[in-house]
């Protein structure tokens, strides 16, 4: 039986971007919204509830970079020189953002210059990543299989609109983590900017979905014509579903189910961007086979792959479990 080994792996990938975006996404979130909670308190319960898990969120992140430069070495090689501002700022956001986690407890001279460091790192990585997003789905343009466009091209006005709607998304995931994940005063705001942040969410899917389509006549096709046509009417109305979860869960003070209905919006958000992409890995410029790297380094990374993304999974669940329920206000992990 013979494997479509670039499918297989432009799955693998696809998901390693999504387990980034929504594990990563709440605690860039919590960052994101570092500076409306002014109580030195409220900032210490916060990065205290993603303290145990973001380094291991952002694992996802170099096994999806450093598998698309392994896998689809092509399409590396053409996205990578198209994005190199907006990735280098996100690199950089991250670091700060990284190094802040461990020299804030240290300090207290100068502790608000690493809370300005934790949340600046963590809204500039966001909006670069949707930049980046907006760059790549506006189109990369390719010529004899190189990049053949200029250093500015990524900077549009659909470019800096996702930028700013995952913001929104984001400080989304990070309101409902935190409504998940702390009591009190803390969580009652945190339900408060939820709703705003869902709202906001909610509107810049429905500014998207109207755009995109007229961004490339491949987005269009797909979008309306059969049978993916179905899943036009279908995703809109999970989306609304999923939001009115997210508000029944705020007005009954439910614990998870604010975060699950946003972690659905995400899920929903980025097949979405699946099905408009497929079977393109460079929109209208490389497919997935044309991309690929040859059949015999597929199949010897796919069995690394077994391996390594089964045991990724089951560190990631096994820490989420150790650390589940609310975080003690009076205790740390530092």
């Amino acid at each position: 039986m013979a494997f479509d080994l670039p499918f297989i792996w432009a799955a693998i990938i696809a998901f390693a971007v999504l387990a980034y975006v929504i594990l990563d996404g709440f605690d860039l979130g919590v960052g994101i919204l570092f500076p409306f909670f002014k109580e030195k308190h409220d900032r210490d319960v916060m990065m205290n509830s993603v303290a145990p898990v973001w380094d291991g969120n952002e694992t996802w992140l170099v096994l999806g970079g450093g598998g698309l430069m392994a896998v689809f070495p092509l399409a590396y090689a053409t996205i990578l020189p198209a994005l190199y501002m907006p990735l280098i700022l996100m690199l950089l956001g991250l670091i700060f953002r990284g190094v802040a986690f461990e020299y804030r407890w240290r300090t207290r001279r100068g502790e608000f210059l690493w809370d300005i460091a934790f949340a600046g790192g963590s809204m500039v990585a966001a909006f670069t990543q949707g930049v980046a997003l907006g760059a790549l789905v506006q189109g990369i343009p390719v010529v004899d299989r190189a990049y053949a466009g200029g250093w500015w091209d990524w900077l549009t006005p659909f470019s800096i609109a996702t930028g700013f709607a995952l913001l929104i998304g984001y400080a989304l995931l990070g309101a409902t983590w935190l409504v998940m994940k702390t009591s009190g005063d803390l969580a009652a705001r945190a339900r408060g900017y939820a709703l705003k942040a869902g709202i906001g969410t909610l509107g810049a899917m429905g500014v998207f979905s109207l755009w995109t389509p007229f961004m490339e006549p491949l987005y269009f096709d797909r979008w309306f014509g059969w049978p993916t046509l179905a899943f036009s009417v279908l995703v809109p109305l999970l989306v609304l579903g999923c939001f009115a979860l997210l508000i029944h869960g705020l007005r009954t003070e439910h614990d998870s189910r604010p975060f699950i209905a946003a972690l659905g919006l995400f899920v929903l958000g980025f097949a979405g961007i699946g099905i408009s992409f497929y079977p393109y890995i460079v929109p209208a410029s490389l497919t997935i086979w044309e991309a690929a790297a040859p059949e015999e380094s597929l199949a010897f990374l796919l069995v690394g792959a077994l391996v390594l993304v089964p045991m990724i999974l089951g560190y990631t669940a096994y820490a989420y479990w150790v650390f589940r329920g609310k975080v003690d206000p009076e205790e740390g992990y530092h």
